[in-house]
């Protein structure tokens, strides 16, 4: 078979799935850290952002973050087409439903729902980069007062959230969402690997549902911190 053929195939559909995925929850990995810096506010309200600021701005001034970056939006997007087509097939494949529907006894709810899972973190994805990474990126962001060459992302985050309780409200649906998406792709991407074994199926799992828990929890914290004003309430 042409390696063509082959990731055009439904395996190789779910093999692209599964790498992209993995790659993925690495980037969410490095992501979550780097946003878990603005609760220095928190603990010392002097810190006024400054913590997050520096490393957003490593990650924005550092060709290798930025190299990666490239790779990263590649793979969104190559990780979005490949799911909606398996989803299309899987769904050609079925036909007529099933007579009776056996509901949680045959699979979760969400591993039954990851096009629409998915399809709402897309949502969430251009509504994140468009306050975000465009103004960090693109349109610029006032300079921070403690070195003028690091952007105030930090206070765009106060922005966005202060007092905006619908866009507060979107970002949490986004993260639960994103839960449910980790708790059921975070398993299969393994077993489509090939990975089988019972042993090693529990540890994956467990370290799975961890990971979909207090991932998304952090990334919701965030907003909630800033409403509530439990962050950057000196501004």
């Amino acid at each position: 078979m042409k390696w063509s053929a082959f990731f055009t195939s439904s395996i190789g559909k779910k093999l692209v799935m599964s790498l992209t995925g993995l790659f993925l929850v690495l980037f969410l990995i490095v992501h979550v850290g780097l946003n878990a810096c603005m609760f220095a506010d928190f603990f010392d309200p002097t810190d006024d952002g400054e913590m997050f600021n520096r490393a957003a701005h490593f990650m924005g001034s550092n060709w290798v973050p930025r190299a990666l970056e490239i790779g990263l939006f590649a793979f969104i997007i190559l990780h979005i087409v490949q799911g909606y087509m398996v989803e299309v097939q899987n769904r050609a494949r079925r036909g007529v439903g099933y007579a009776k529907q056996m509901g949680n006894k045959g699979s979760k709810w969400y591993s039954r729902s990851m096009a629409l899972l998915g399809t709402l973190l897309l949502l969430f994805l251009i509504m994140h980069i468009s306050h975000f990474w465009v103004p960090s990126r693109i349109t610029g962001l006032p300079e921070a007062h403690y070195n003028p060459e690091h952007h105030d992302l930090f206070a765009k985050m106060l922005e966005v959230f202060q007092g905006n309780p619908i866009i507060v409200i979107l970002y949490l649906i986004g993260c639960i969402s994103l839960a449910y998406h980790l708790a059921h792709g975070f398993q299969s991407a393994f077993r489509t690997l090939g990975v089988y074994n019972k042993r090693y199926l529990i540890l994956i799992n467990s370290i799975g549902l961890g990971f979909s828990i207090i991932v998304p929890l952090i990334f919701a914290l965030m907003p909630i911190a800033i409403y509530f004003g439990w962050i950057g309430w000196e501004n």
